[in-house]
C-alpha cells in the first residue's frame, strides 16, 4: 500500500485528480490517485498511453496498480514541461512547435485504436460524434452565461446559441478518422532527452485532423502572435499533400471557437463548483482567440454577432 503522506504532492492540476512524485536514490515515478471518475483517470489513462506507447509515442508506462485503492503508479517523465522550457527561453521557439507538430503527425497516424487494459479487458477509443462536441460548447451556457447574463436574458440567448452551435457543427466537413488527444498544448507535452513526451491523454477520442491542431496554435494558456500561429499552421501543412486546405482551414477555426467557447465554460465552472480562481485571468485571451477566428469564417458570423451583442465589452 503507497502511504501518500510520505510523497510530494503535484500541484496545479485542473482535474479531481492528485498526482504525486515517489522518490526512491536513484529514480522517481509519478502516483495519481483518483476516487471520481476513476475508469478514464486511471484504466483509460493507461490504456491510452499503452497505444501510444505502442506507436512509439513517448508517454508514460505503468509501473504498478491498485485500481481497487483508487491509484495507479506510471512512469515519471519529468517536471519540465514545453510550456517551462517557452516561457524561460526567449528564442528559438518555433524550434520547438516543429518539434510538436512532427510528434503530432506521428499521432495523427495510429492506426491500431484497440488494447487491453490492466485489467485485462478491451479498450477501444471513442468517436468524437458532434454530439460531445455540442454538449462541450453548451458549457458556455451551463456556467459562463449562468454568472454572466441578467435572467431576462439567458433563456433567449441560450436558444440562439444552441441552434447556432448545430448549425455550424453542420458546416464541419473533415472525416473522423484520426487519434484526438484532445488537449494538445504546451503544458501538456514533456520535454525528455530531446524527445516529446505526451501526458494527461485520458480523453482522446478518434477525430478531426483540425482539433489538435486548433489546441496547439491556439492554446488559451499561452499568447502568441497571429503570423506565429500562422508558422506553426503553415509547418502542419507542408506534409500534407493529399488534404483539402480550405476544408482544413474551415474545420481549424469552427473549431478553435468551439473549444475555446468550452474552456470559458471550464474555467467558470473551476471558479464557482471547485473555487480554483486561477483559471478566471486565462479568459480573456481565449475571448480574443474567439474573435480571431470568427472575423476568419462566415460559417462563424451569426454566433459572432449573438456574442457581440451580449458581450461586447468581451469580443471584438
Amino acid at each position: 500500500m503507497i502511504k501518500f503522506q510520505r510523497m510530494k504532492e503535484i500541484k496545479g492540476d485542473a482535474s479531481l485528480r492528485k498526482f504525486f512524485r515517489k522518490k526512491s536514490k536513484n529514480s522517481s515515478s509519478i502516483v495519481i490517485f483518483s476516487c471520481k471518475e476513476k475508469f478514464k483517470n486511471l484504466l483509460v489513462y493507461d490504456s491510452i498511453n499503452k497505444i501510444l506507447i505502442k506507436n512509439n509515442i513517448l508517454a508514460p508506462k505503468l509501473y504498478t496498480e491498485n485500481y481497487e485503492k483508487n491509484y495507479i503508479e506510471i512512469q515519471d517523465l519529468g517536471n519540465e514541461t514545453i510550456y517551462q522550457v517557452l516561457v524561460r527561453k526567449k528564442k528559438n521557439h518555433f524550434s520547438y512547435f516543429k518539434k510538436i507538430i512532427d510528434t503530432l503527425k506521428k499521432i495523427q497516424l495510429i492506426k491500431n485504436r484497440k488494447i487491453k487494459n490492466f485489467k485485462n479487458n478491451k479498450y477501444s477509443i471513442p468517436i468524437y460524434k458532434k454530439k460531445i462536441l455540442f454538449e462541450e460548447a453548451n458549457l458556455f451556457c451551463e456556467w459562463f452565461i449562468l454568472k454572466n447574463l441578467p435572467k431576462s436574458k439567458k433563456k433567449q440567448f441560450k436558444r440562439k446559441f444552441r441552434l447556432l452551435v448545430k448549425k455550424i457543427l453542420s458546416k464541419l466537413k473533415l472525416k473522423n478518422n484520426v487519434f484526438v488527444h484532445r488537449d494538445f498544448h504546451v503544458s501538456n507535452l514533456i520535454l525528455k532527452n530531446n524527445r516529446i513526451g505526451v501526458i494527461d491523454s485520458q480523453d482522446a477520442l478518434i477525430g478531426s485532423k483540425a482539433y489538435d491542431l486548433a489546441s496547439l496554435i491556439d492554446d488559451v494558456r499561452f499568447k502568441t502572435s497571429k503570423s506565429f500561429k500562422n508558422l506553426i499552421y503553415e509547418y502542419y501543412l507542408r506534409s500534407e499533400n493529399k488534404i483539402d486546405k480550405e476544408q482544413l482551414k474551415n474545420d481549424f477555426e469552427i473549431l478553435s471557437v468551439l473549444r475555446n467557447l468550452k474552456i470559458i465554460g471550464i474555467f467558470t465552472r473551476l471558479s464557482i463548483r471547485d473555487k480554483k480562481k486561477k483559471y478566471l485571468k486565462l479568459i480573456p485571451y481565449a475571448w480574443r482567440l474567439i474573435s480571431l477566428r470568427i472575423s476568419e469564417n462566415k460559417n462563424l458570423e451569426p454566433l459572432g454577432e449573438l456574442l457581440i451583442k451580449n458581450f461586447k465589452n468581451r469580443i471584438k
